[in-house]
């Protein structure tokens, strides 16, 4: 059964902060607000955490998983970032938008693309998340946990529902006391010459000249 941490979305408690990033550390798997749906993370950097995540989501070994950086700057350690992806993406964020970028080194193997050598990046706007970066210092897992109940005519979960169902799958749940955002970011794949509009979401992308994919 999860714990249930209660965090305040514009100033949250250090101190609640402080005892998810412990928990992280130690391999904890989270059900937590983002600025677009609520997501299933982990520590970047536990192999157990991102073991556990797959499993939740039923995601194979090859599927890439994203993940949140907490600035430009800190993307530029995970990602091979040329000027154009730089122009590109200081422009938008931080914000609803992930970024498919060449993964460095430092991306754990278990995380990205295996044939294409990519990794998916967010810097989210949004407090609590930043928080958790800030202090955790490492970049967080975030899979979406929007789940479908009909994927022909979707109803999604309700708040209540959506932590009912994760409860026994998850070590904690952040509960921002905000109702649910049932949109994802929009996806943009930064890894070739042109960049490429894989998913429009949340993220306002009117204004760039992207190809579709």
């Amino acid at each position: 059964m999860a714990t249930i941490l209660t965090v305040h979305p514009q100033n949250p408690q250090q101190r609640t902060i402080e005892q998810i990033c412990q928990q992280l550390r130690q391999g904890a798997v989270m059900l937590y607000p983002t600025d677009t749906v609520y997501g299933i993370g982990c520590d970047l950097h536990s192999k157990e955490g991102v073991a556990r995540v797959r499993q939740i989501k039923q995601l194979s070994s090859d599927k890439p998983l994203t993940f949140l950086c907490s600035s430009l700057s800190n993307i530029a350690h995970y990602a091979v970032v040329d000027d154009n992806a730089y122009r590109l993406m200081k422009s938008l964020i931080p914000g609803p938008y992930t970024f498919i970028l060449p993964a460095t080194k430092l991306v754990p193997k278990i995380v990205m693309n295996p044939k294409r050598k990519t990794t998916g990046i967010r810097v989210p706007d949004h407090k609590i998340c930043q928080a958790l970066l800030q202090t955790l210092g490492n970049p967080i897992i975030s899979t979406s946990a929007n789940w479908q109940q009909d994927e022909v005519y979707p109803t999604y979960l309700s708040k209540v529902e959506l932590f009912d169902y994760f409860d026994k799958m998850v070590d904690l749940i952040v509960d921002d006391g905000l109702d649910l955002q049932y949109e994802t970011s929009s996806v943009i794949d930064l890894s070739g010459e042109t960049p490429i509009l894989v998913r429009a979401g949340l993220g306002d992308v009117s204004h760039l000249a992207l190809e579709n994919d």
